[in-house]
């Protein structure tokens, strides 16, 4: 063999060898081992966002929703969405957390406001006046500060019980309102109690969900400027062509306000 053609099948070897080396020393990519569930209500499931699942029917479970959204960027070794349109505390204790088990490694969960009526308070603020919503927001209140804590208690209770090796995030509500600003509609007045209500109900949530060791996903800072009478908002504003949407994250309030705040916490 030539001196040329034994240099050119040298070096072939050794590029050979440092493929060879190369892949022995970079293992493939291990599968996802986490096993995610998704629990709640319409905040959950992403009513307001649209492109709806068939199988999930009146839940309204939107491909476009937080949950599905991690999910699909995510890849996890399994995922469920068990969010319904209209959940309570009690829905979830008794419909939903049976797709946990001690096998589940995440869940997320957005509940509550059906508890304290919030879908009945935005149409009494909708359709009567400042004294009427004022009146409702504080009787919303009245009832928050009573009983909420104590049925976010059985529904996290439920939670760990079901699924003890499990990371659990609990996901807050957005504040609807952008204030002072030029808007139609509500009064000011109106507006500013309907924001005290939900501050309110954040507020509960998170020192309930942090007793239970759980992480708390606050959504308020980043939908700032995406709030209704802003200019660039991620909420649907009161639709009389569809109520079931109103007051419910767009697409973009999931994508760009409930993903990365659930991305962060989950991590």
């Amino acid at each position: 063999m030539t001196r040329s053609r034994l240099l050119t099948a040298a070096a072939g070897l050794a590029t050979a060898l440092s493929v060879l080396v190369a892949l022995v020393a970079t293992p493939a990519q291990a599968a996802s081992t986490v096993r995610y569930v998704a629990l709640g209500d319409s905040y959950a499931s992403g009513v307001g966002a649209g492109s709806y699942t068939s199988e999930s029917g009146s839940c309204q479970r939107s491909t476009k929703a937080y949950p599905a959204l991690w999910a699909a960027a995510n890849a996890p070794a399994s995922y469920v969405s068990k969010a319904c349109s209209g959940a309570t505390t009690a829905t979830v204790v008794n419909s939903q957390v049976s797709a946990l088990s001690s096998t589940t490694t995440l869940v997320s969960i957005s509940v509550g406001g059906n508890d304290i009526g919030f879908a009945d308070i935005m149409k009494t603020c909708a359709l009567y006046g400042t004294t009427e919503c004022v009146a409702a927001v504080q009787r919303a209140e009245d009832k928050a500060r009573a009983s909420l804590a104590g049925l976010l208690n059985n529904v996290y209770n439920a939670i760990k019980s079901r699924a003890p090796n499990a990371k659990v995030v609990v996901l807050g509500y957005p504040v609807f309102y952008q204030l002072n600003t030029t808007c139609i509609g509500l009064s000011a007045t109106s507006r500013a109690k309907i924001n005290e209500g939900i501050n309110l109900v954040d507020d509960i949530t998170k020192a309930t969900a942090l007793q239970h060791g759980f992480k708390f996903g606050d959504v308020r800072s980043i939908f700032v400027g995406h709030q209704l009478c802003s200019g660039d908002k991620w909420l649907h504003a009161l639709n009389f062509a569809d109520l079931g949407i109103s007051y419910h994250p767009m697409a973009t309030g999931h994508s760009g306000g409930y993903l990365p705040v659930f991305r962060t916490n989950a991590a």
